[in-house]
């Protein structure tokens, strides 16, 4: 068995189907470690989709901020934005079924055997391993529950912008979605900078890209979500795998042993 890890896919299927071959992946011997974003902005959302969950415990995946908007649009009440492209999930006779099962899927997973974690956007320097893990499950529980609808309402925002262990409610759920979910820039005492979306090398004043702060532990961190890194980060213990695939870049898969990469042009 073979476990690959790939980055953000966000709707290009023939893609995914793609890079798949180039592995020669096959669901019934190897596991597919979905780093987010499986949907959105690409042409084939509800293909990519129905692919994923169809690979049942062939695919490990953490949620990412687009998979929590289409679930904010089908839970909170929120709108379909203009630049979405998802409607075809919401329109599907499945729906009710692709719904529930993004809502089962995670914000973190830790592998210990690997000293990995894998998360859409990270996980800042302020948690310990075990922190983080605790902090997403608290989340996961909320997304799979009764109060699903309570978060998904209030999900957006960009506050409280630094995290707190007294926080509690909404607050605490929205610092720890945004953490797991849209970091990019960080202060050194985990305030979070939501606004910019550039490459590294344009932080603001005061922050830094989240991987440039040390660690605790020496646990590998597999992420997406930063598209202008170019899977670059300047450090090994952190992989960067979104290489902008729906932007016209490549969808990059990772032999999550070797870590071995192939891409795929998109």
């Amino acid at each position: 068995m073979t476990d690959y890890a790939i980055g953000d896919i966000q709707g290009c299927y023939l893609r995914l189907l793609e890079v798949l071959e180039r592995v020669d992946f096959s669901p019934s011997r190897d596991r597919l470690w979905v780093a987010g974003d499986l949907i959105n902005r690409g042409p084939s959302s509800l293909d990519t989709l129905r692919y994923l969950s169809g690979l049942g415990d062939s695919a490990v995946v953490v949620l990412g901020n687009h998979d929590l908007h289409l679930l904010a649009v089908a839970l909170g009440g929120h709108q379909v934005r203009k630049k979405d492209t998802f409607s075809d999930i919401l329109e599907a006779p499945d729906h009710d079924e692709l719904i529930a099962w993004l809502r089962q899927q995670n914000l973190c997973i830790h592998d210990p055997e690997r000293n990995l974690v894998m998360a859409h956007a990270g996980i800042p320097h302020i948690w310990s391993i075990d922190q983080g893990v605790a902090c997403a499950r608290e989340v996961e529980a909320v997304i799979r529950g009764p109060e699903a609808t309570e978060y998904f309402s209030h999900m957006y925002g960009n506050e409280p912008a630094r995290w707190d262990d007294n926080l509690a409610g909404m607050d605490r759920w929205r610092i720890i979605t945004n953490y797991f979910t849209r970091m990019r820039f960080i202060a050194e005492d985990g305030t979070l900078e939501l606004a910019t979306k550039e490459s590294a090398d344009h932080a603001p004043g005061g922050f830094a890209p989240w991987f440039q702060f040390a660690r605790r532990d020496t646990a590998r961190v597999v992420f997406g979500h930063w598209a202008a890194l170019e899977g670059q980060t300047g450090n090994d213990q952190f992989v960067g795998l979104d290489t902008g695939c729906v932007w016209g870049g490549a969808l990059t898969i990772m032999n999550l042993d070797t870590g071995e990469k192939i891409h795929c042009d998109c």
